[in-house]
């Protein structure tokens, strides 16, 4: 225990604390109490001391990390759970070698974020989504208030970043492209939940609250009911947004096999906002959740335009190592299969446009197998892999009747459909 404070070629010393440790470290009981005091006044005697690094093993009911009050001044990282620790596990590394992630820019012009008169509130949901966390994998009583908790905190930072008044920007492409950089967190905090409840437990509780978690997506996409007079290019970063947190949605639903609840999002009528809503017509498709940009040319090389700038945004922004953009172009392709089979929905895949010749779609190609068809088949409601057939054929001609001359072959191929459930 010594030797770590004392001896020199010790350079890093990781301190794993849960909620056991740490209760051991503040009462000084046993090895762990004589091990604090020694640590301790090493901390408090040298205040910018790098050595000890709190590795975060568990986070208290209120979202905060169990950690001795000797460390809690600290920056710690997270490992409370598998994901975390593969999450964060080149973070680790980086701090060992003294290779910060970012290096330290040297100082310039301010960037136009700065200038603008935009803020972004910073986001409270981390530690609601950890108490929400620990609610669920400890199984604790009042889950719903924890999820509600959450989910709410997300919805209020989206709000907030909606613009309600005639924003003061030369170029509305970049404010799109900065609002749709903050809103970015908000997309990885769903993310981040449908990953969590469907991989431990896709219970129709979950089902139903993702389902309310679209519509109020629906409500963030619209015109805010007091904004009047207003353009639509105004909740263009929102739009896009929505866009693309359906297709992680979709894509993380596929990661955690939760085929029964993405048969539930594709089949749902999802109800309008008040701001949207014309006549008796009060519902909608999934496809309500599709979104384009035309400001978004702004991220287009110089001297050229770009086929779908909303799916170049969300490629740039494909930083997740569990999601991958691959995945989300996957995903893309099953909403479009199930636009294709449901009457009155159309889809214009836009990431699709960026997949290569060789990029394979395993969940598709899997379904050759009958064994794994059945899950696609739990998906789109369509039981024999011939009448599945049937019926994208039959989109195909619904779509390009309207005019979706777009639709190729090379979706059909992409889908696998001449080979679904031929093993």
């Amino acid at each position: 225990m010594e030797k770590m404070v004392t001896d020199e070629s010790v350079t890093h010393v990781l301190i794993f604390s849960d909620s056991e440790y740490a209760a051991k470290a503040d009462s000084r009981k046993s090895g762990v109490g004589t091990e604090s005091q020694i640590i301790s006044h090493e901390i408090y005697s040298k205040v910018k001391q790098s050595k000890f690094i709190p590795i975060v093993c568990e986070f208290d009911e209120s979202g905060e990390p169990c950690l001795p009050a000797f460390l809690n001044s600290r920056i710690w990282i997270d490992f409370s759970s598998p994901e975390a620790a593969n999450q964060n596990w080149e973070k680790l590394i980086r701090v060992l070698y003294g290779k910060p992630t970012h290096e330290k820019p040297t100082l310039g012009k301010p960037p136009a974020y700065v200038t603008m008169d935009v803020t972004a509130p910073a986001s409270p949901a981390v530690a609601k989504f950890r108490a929400l966390e620990q609610a669920i994998l400890k199984g604790k009583r009042g889950l719903k208030r924890y999820r509600q908790d959450f989910l709410d905190t997300c919805y209020l930072y989206a709000d907030a970043l909606r613009i309600r008044e005639r924003p003061d920007v030369e170029n509305m492409g970049e404010r799109v492209l900065q609002d749709c950089g903050k809103l970015k967190l908000v997309r990885d905090h769903i993310v981040d939940w449908v990953l969590l409840e469907s991989e431990v437990d896709p219970s129709e509780e979950f089902g139903e609250a993702l389902i309310a978690t679209l519509e109020r997506l629906l409500e963030l996409k619209s015109r805010p009911p007091q904004v009047n007079p207003w353009q639509e290019v105004w909740f263009e970063a929102h739009r896009v947004f929505v866009y693309e947190t359906f297709l992680y949605i979709v894509a993380a639903l596929l990661k955690a096999d939760a085929f029964d609840i993405l048969h539930l999002l594709f089949t749902s009528h999802y109800l309008l906002p008040e701001s949207e809503a014309h006549g008796t017509n009060r519902f909608v498709n999934f496809d309500a959740f599709y979104g384009y940009s035309q400001t978004l040319q702004v991220l287009a090389p110089e001297g050229r335009k770009l086929l779908a700038p909303a799916a170049e945004l969300i490629k740039q922004q494909a930083d997740r190592i569990d999601i991958p953009f691959t995945d989300i172009i996957q995903a893309e392709l099953l909403v479009l299969m199930m636009a294709l089979i449901t009457d009155g929905t159309r889809w214009y895949p836009q990431t699709l446009l960026y997949a290569s010749y060789d990029d394979a779609m395993p969940f598709f190609l899997k379904a050759t197998q009958h064994r794994h068809f059945v899950k696609l088949a739990q998906i789109t409601g369509v039981s024999a892999a011939d009448e599945l057939r049937k019926a994208v054929r039959a989109g195909y001609q619904r779509m390009n009747v309207m005019g979706e001359l777009w639709l190729t072959e090379s979706f059909w191929e992409r889908m696998n459909m001449n080979a679904l459930d031929t093993l």
